[in-house]
């Protein structure tokens, strides 16, 4: 907590219990002690806060976060990567049935070599991306 939220903390406590203590059917000299008890009970519940405790907690919430956000980007890459796969995936099924069409079997041997490699390139993107 930094020293203007601690400030701001203990104002608005301090302004909150004096204005209940104003309207409370008391005389002035109890109502001052009053206040003047629940300031210091404030004070002393602000001096017992941990700041390295929350500064830790909120780094690591953060960081929580940060990897969440890693994971869905991870998530929408694999996506796109099965999407693109699939995609190339039909393309070379149409370059061999094109080979096949023109019957040469030079260029269905090369086309196929090409559905192939291509399919193991993807392959070997994938298994990284869920490796990741």
């Amino acid at each position: 907590m930094s020293k203007k939220g601690t400030g701001k903390l203990i104002l608005g406590a301090g302004i909150g219990a004096g204005l209940a203590l104003l309207f409370a059917p008391k005389k002035g000299t109890e109502l001052r002690e009053d206040l003047k008890n629940r300031i210091n009970d404030l004070v002393n519940k602000v001096k017992e806060v941990d700041v390295d405790e929350v500064k830790e907690k909120l780094e690591s919430k953060l960081e929580e976060i940060k990897a969440e956000i890693e994971d869905l980007d991870k998530e929408k890459v694999k996506k796109i990567a099965e999407k693109k796969a699939k995609q190339l995936k039909k393309k070379t099924e149409e370059l061999v049935e094109y080979a096949k069409e023109k019957g040469t079997p030079v260029l269905e041997k090369a086309a196929k070599e090409v559905k192939k490699q291509a399919a193991n390139v993807c392959k070997e993107v994938l298994a990284k991306l869920e490796e990741e």
